[in-house]
């Protein structure tokens, strides 16, 4: 088992970097197994258990609430007594709602079904703790192209998810969450022989003397961090349109099933897994992290508002992908620039927060889509993602004027 603490002075090691990421990679990709392979299918559970699109928008949101409460105090406990106790506990108790999700399609029992997506919504809070311990171990110019790491663990984990998901339902519905079960299962064995300690004990010293709120009080930070959660919220509130309509949408519109809805969740995942794993880093570099910003916000309502009016299958797809591109430049970039307005030792608890006010939009953006899909019409949840999406965009100018003023000043 290895547990040593990492040091400041090997922080930049090129093989050090290399298992950090590793294992943070491996981590997210097996929450995101877990999360491809259940999403595109999800309504078609829940319809299969008796339940309606309303039932498909609460079932989403307990998992998004439940992530909310634990996001930031996952990362204020990795700040205070280190990264690594944080991974290894979540990927076990990945494995467990996992399971429970298994028995809950094989019993048909709805009431087991939201218990397992609780469990997993808190599950899924390490990923504060997984963005910090890569902050902790690269620099301001390195940052977005490691994010963009994490951002290949979870586009790769919803390529494989949702087409695990399609490929193996039809040997029944507890077949693939089961199988995610045991990859996170797997999962925790590998992280607990190779995660390092990333957070040296210093740092956790400084940790616990300070207030949860710490960050939010310094008058420096405050503006720029209040753009940087303002930012979560609105691009996570427009993708969770995705999640909870789209297998509505096409299912109405063009007669698609399960399988064609995983297959293009997979598509998204896809495009993500390419931009964030290999394309972020130099992408940044040449035309600068808000630049990518504010392409990616505007990507994302233009895909947002071709779903709305896509009828056949070829239109539908191009928003798709324009969804996919938008949400691939935005997701590690917003988590660069919250590691860069957190002091260094409230990292885990600023991502957090971070995380947390995405949460809030995951918690939020369900129960409104299905609302709004099953009572208005079923263009309005994705013209609501639109909206957000400019509203990311317009932010991420402010956080730009308000960075440049700063390093001004």
């Amino acid at each position: 088992m290895v547990a040593e603490t990492v040091g400041v002075a090997s922080a930049a090691t090129p093989g050090l970097l290399r298992r950090v990421e590793a294992v943070v990679f491996l981590t997210v990709f097996l929450d995101l197994v877990g999360f491809g392979i259940v999403i595109p299918m999800l309504p078609f559970y829940v319809q299969s258990m008796g339940g309606s699109a309303r039932t498909v928008g609460i079932l989403l949101g307990c998992f998004s609430f439940t992530q909310l409460l634990a996001t930031p105090l996952l990362g204020r406990y990795s700040d205070r007594h280190g990264r690594r106790a944080v991974i290894l506990l979540s990927l076990l108790a990945n494995a467990v709602a996992m399971a429970l999700f298994a028995l809950a399609s094989y019993r048909l029992m709805l009431p087991l079904l939201f218990a397992s997506r609780i469990l997993a919504g808190a599950t899924s809070g390490n990923i504060a703790a997984c963005q910090a311990a890569l902050a902790d171990v690269t620099t301001k110019e390195t940052r977005a192209r490691a994010m963009g790491r994490i951002g290949a663990g979870i586009g790769l984990g919803m390529v494989l998810g949702p087409t695990l998901g399609g490929l193996f339902s039809g040997l029944g519905p507890w077949v693939p969450p089961l199988l995610a079960g045991g990859m996170a299962l797997v999962g925790f064995l590998g992280a607990l022989v190779a995660m390092p300690e990333t957070h040296p004990v210093e740092k956790r010293a400084a940790a616990k003397s300070q207030t949860r709120w710490a960050a939010l009080q310094d008058p420096s930070r405050r503006k720029a961090l209040g753009l940087v959660l303002g930012l979560f919220f609105a691009v996570f509130l427009s993708m969770t349109t995705l999640q909870v309509a789209f297998a509505l949408l096409v299912q109405a519109r063009l007669g698609w099933g399960s399988k064609e809805v995983g297959y293009t969740f997979a598509v998204v995942g896809g495009l993500g897994m390419v931009i964030q794993g290999g394309l972020i880093g130099p992408l940044s570099r040449a035309a600068g992290e808000f630049r990518l910003l504010l392409c990616g916000a505007l990507l994302l309502a233009c895909g947002m508002a071709g779903l709305a009016v896509s009828h056949h299958a070829i239109p539908m797809m191009v928003a798709v992908v324009l969804v996919g591109i938008g949400t691939g430049f935005l997701q590690p970039l917003i988590s660069s620039q919250a590691s860069q307005v957190a002091p260094p030792s409230q990292q885990g608890a600023v991502l957090g927060l971070a995380q947390s006010c995405g949460g809030l939009a995951r918690t939020v953006g369900p129960v409104a889509s299905g609302w709004m899909y099953a009572s208005w019409s079923t263009q309005a949840p994705f013209l609501t993602g639109m909206v957000s999406a400019l509203a990311a965009a317009g932010l991420s100018v402010l956080l730009r004027r308000e960075t440049r003023d700063d390093a001004e000043r």
